[in-house]
C-alpha cells in the first residue's frame, strides 16, 4: 500500500465525483475498494476499460480507458498490459479478447449480458443469409462472438451509417437491433433486412414521454440514442451514440439537456460539465449495473471471470471487427 493516507491519496479522485456525492459517503462506500483496485492494477499490470454507462465511482475513479463501444474496441487493440478488466457487458469483453488474444481478459460478472446479444443466434444469421443470398451482413457489436463470426462486418451506433454506406450496395442485412437499422435506413435510403432485437433500456422510451419532458422543462435540448424507436428519435433534437452525445454536450453550449439513454450517462457527464443542467429520464441497464467496484476488486484478486473465445470463432469474429475498424 502507498504510505500516503488513503483519504489524501484519493483526494484527486473524489474531486471528479464531488458534485455527485458527499465525501463521507465516498469514504464509507467506495474508498477501500478504490484503494485496493489501484494497488491490484499495479501488481498485475492491469487496465480497466469502462463503458459510458458505468457508475461514476467506476467511470471516474478506477477506469483507465472510457468511452462507447467503438472507442473501447479501438483502444483495446495492442494495450500495453497483461490483464484487461472490462467494466461493461460480456460482448465488450469478448471484443477486447479478440483484439488481444494473448492477454488475460476478465469480466467482473459473467452474467452482465445484453438483450440485443441474446436476441439472435448464429443459426438465425445463417437462415437470414440463406434467404437473402449475396446480401452483406452488418452486425451491431452488441452481439456474441459466435454471431460476429457469421457476419461480414460489424458496426457500432457511432459508425453504423458510415459502415453501411461504405459497402456501396442497395440493401444489407442489419442485425440484431431493429430500431438502429430502421434509423440508419431513414438516414441512408438503403433497404434494411432487419431482425426483431431491441435494447431493453432504449425500447422503453416513448414519444409521449419526450413531449412531456419538453412541457416540464422548457428549452431542454433532447439527445436520443439511435437504439431508440424511430418515433422517439423523431422527437429529438439530435440523435447519436454516447460518444456523439458527449461531444454535443461539450461543444453545443446547450444549457439544459435530456439524454434519452441509460441513466449513468447523465451522471458521468454532469461530473465533467457542471455548467449544464441534466434532465434525467432514468432508465437503468440491469446488465451494466452488475459491474461494481467490489466485483472489479474481486476479479483482480482472483483473476476471474476470464473470457475465453473458442478457437474456431476467434479468427472470423475478429475479421468482422477489424473490417469495421478499417472502414471507420
Amino acid at each position: 500500500m502507498d504510505q500516503l493516507a488513503p483519504r489524501h491519496r484519493l483526494d484527486p479522485l473524489y474531486e471528479r465525483v464531488s458534485r455527485l456525492m458527499w465525501r463521507s459517503d465516498f469514504d464509507a462506500r467506495f474508498a477501500e475498494d478504490i484503494e485496493a483496485i489501484l494497488d491490484l492494477k499495479r501488481t498485475h499490470n492491469a487496465v480497466i476499460l469502462a463503458h459510458n454507462y458505468q457508475t461514476p465511482e467506476i467511470f471516474h475513479c478506477v477506469a483507465d480507458i472510457t468511452g462507447d463501444s467503438l472507442a473501447l474496441a479501438r483502444r483495446a487493440q495492442g494495450l500495453d498490459a497483461d490483464v484487461i478488466v472490462m467494466a461493461g457487458v460480456h460482448f465488450m469483453a469478448e471484443t477486447a479478447k479478440m483484439m488481444n488474444p494473448d492477454k488475460t481478459v476478465l469480466i467482473p460478472d459473467g452474467r452482465a449480458g445484453c438483450s440485443l446479444a441474446e436476441a439472435i443466434t448464429p443459426a438465425n444469421v445463417r437462415s437470414l443469409k440463406a434467404a437473402h443470398p449475396g446480401v452483406p451482413v452488418v452486425t451491431y457489436v452488441n452481439s456474441s462472438a459466435a454471431v460476429k463470426a457469421e457476419s461480414d462486418i460489424c458496426c457500432t451506433s457511432a459508425n453504423a451509417k458510415k459502415i453501411v454506406e461504405s459497402l456501396g450496395v442497395p440493401e444489407v442485412i442489419m442485425i440484431p437491433d431493429e430500431f438502429l437499422a430502421q434509423n440508419i435506413a431513414a438516414e441512408t435510403g438503403i433497404r434494411m433486412i432487419t431482425w426483431p432485437g431491441h435494447c431493453e433500456v432504449h425500447e422503453r422510451f416513448t414519444p409521449g414521454e419526450i413531449r412531456q419532458y419538453r412541457r416540464m422543462h422548457p428549452g431542454v435540448v433532447v439527445l436520443a440514442h439511435p437504439e431508440c424507436p424511430p418515433s422517439v428519435v423523431a422527437e429529438a433534437d439530435f440523435s447519436g451514440s454516447t460518444a456523439a452525445m458527449s461531444d454535443f454536450v461539450a461543444t453545443s453550449g446547450a444549457q439544459k439537456v435530456l439524454l434519452v439513454t441509460e441513466c449513468s450517462m447523465s451522471d458521468n457527464l454532469s461530473a465533467s460539465h457542471p455548467e449544464t443542467v441534466f434532465v434525467r429520464p432514468c432508465q437503468l441497464c440491469p446488465h451494466m449495473k452488475r459491474i461494481t467496484l467490489a466485483n472489479i476488486r474481486h476479479a483482480l484478486e482472483t483473476m476471474s471471470e476470464e473470457v475465453v473465445i473458442p478457437a474456431e470463432l476467434q479468427i472470423p469474429a475478429r475479421r468482422a471487427v477489424e473490417a469495421m475498424l478499417a472502414a471507420s
